[in-house]
């Protein structure tokens, strides 16, 4: 076997995708992604290169300009560009979970004013869902939109919003209660709206304040924010889909793609890991010999690529599920819950591989160290996870009793 984590049956297309996307990995983004993520700089120029790819309308079909590929071609080159730096993942992956939920969701209006500048980039998404004093429980969101003639008034304060200050729309769920009797439900009274704003920090359009970056542990170089809307006026035809109270469901259709997404993630940096690890133990020599030779390396080595191999299957399963059309929930969130935790371990064994270099700056896998964390707790926690799982394997497996 020349490489870990190879997709069975994919097209010629597919693979001159992936393919390219490889190449632009190895060139591109491994030999400046540690420099870059240290001086916690947005990767423009990497950026421009996805671009001139076209991988911002991978997903999106071709009559709205984009190559109309599926969700498994978009997760696999996800998972190479992780693989290179995780970041520069999460600029593209919010950005396709919007583009996405307009393709499913959208009104014809408003699928032909945004899919085709954002198949070609010049328009890239966002999207917000939680708020400072919520994590998991989106029920309990607070902020809120008011009908006012034929607009609406939208107030409130999110937070985690990645590409915050570079999207130029955002995709936002509030509650809404107009049309919605007191009683409803909260999943029932909450609305999609679609933010356009310009690129930047600080008020970037009336009533839309877009604070600096937040400073965090790793992830670094993408922009990460919270979103302040005080007295933000939106047009109705701005609601996602046309009509109120289905924001919950558009918000976790649109999620279970982002599930894939990190999966992919997962894979991608545990892939790197492993690749690091793997270099590593033939270059360093104790007693005599590569550490490679010792058997407790071995055995590591093996764990590492037997999770790497595993993780990959899961999240290719579920990205196949979701292309099928079918209910994807239970295999996303499996595939989810399995990668990140196995990234943390294939991470954490090639550290401790690099011994006391795993904690210079100098060696790279000290930035997979930090960003490997926060693919535990994206896009719903592992507590999260298991409710999904075991609540859609209760349903499969109801006793009959």
């Amino acid at each position: 076997m020349a490489r870990l984590a190879q997709t069975a049956g994919l097209t010629d297309v597919q693979q001159e995708i992936l393919s390219t996307v490889r190449d632009f990995v190895d060139k591109e983004i491994i030999p400046v992604a540690t420099e870059l993520e240290h001086r916690d700089e947005y990767p423009q120029a990497i950026v421009d290169g996805l671009k001139e790819l076209g991988l911002f309308g991978l997903m999106i079909p071709e009559e709205y300009g984009g190559l109309g590929e599926s969700l498994l071609t978009y997760a696999l080159c996800v998972e190479e560009i992780a693989r290179g730096w995780m970041s520069v993942s999460g600029i593209i992956n919010t950005h396709f979970i919007v583009a996405y939920m307009l393709k499913q969701h959208g009104t014809q209006e408003q699928k032909d004013h945004f899919l085709p500048r954002m198949a070609a980039g010049d328009i890239r998404g966002a999207f917000s869902m939680s708020e400072p004093a919520l994590g998991s429980d989106v029920s309990a969101i607070t902020s809120k939109a008011v009908k006012d003639g034929e607009e609406y008034v939208l107030n409130g304060q999110k937070m985690w919003l990645t590409n915050g200050g570079t999207s130029s729309l955002v995709a936002v769920l509030v509650r809404s209660d107009e049309g919605h009797p007191e009683g409803t439900a909260p999943h029932k009274s909450m609305t999609t709206f679609l933010v356009e704003k310009e690129p930047g920090f600080g008020e970037v359009r009336p009533g839309l304040t877009i604070p600096g970056k937040i400073d965090k542990m790793g992830y670094k170089g993408v922009d990460t924010t919270e979103l302040i809307m005080d007295g933000l006026r939106i047009p109705a035809d701005r609601v996602l889909g046309g009509v109120t109270g289905r924001g919950f469901y558009q918000m976790m259709d649109g999620v279970e793609v982002g599930r894939v997404n990190v999966a992919a993630r997962g894979c991608g940096v545990a892939q790197r890991a492993f690749e690091l690890g793997v270099r590593y133990a033939q270059q360093r020599h104790t007693f005599g010999k590569a550490i490679a030779q010792h058997q407790a390396i071995q055995f590591k080595l093996a764990e590492m690529a037997t999770k790497v191999e595993a993780a990959h299957a899961m999240m290719v399963n579920a990205a196949r599920k979701k292309d099928s059309g079918e209910r994807n929930d239970l295999e996303a969130g499996m595939a989810k819950y399995l990668a990140s935790e196995y990234c943390k371990e294939v991470v954490e064994d090639a550290f401790r591989i690099h011994g006391g270099y795993g904690f210079s700056k100098e060696y790279e896998i000290e930035r997979l160290y930090r960003e490997a964390p926060m693919l535990l707790i994206g896009e719903g926690t592992a507590q999260i996870q298991k409710m999904i799982i075991g609540r859609r394997l209760l349903e499969e497996y109801r006793f009959q009793g």
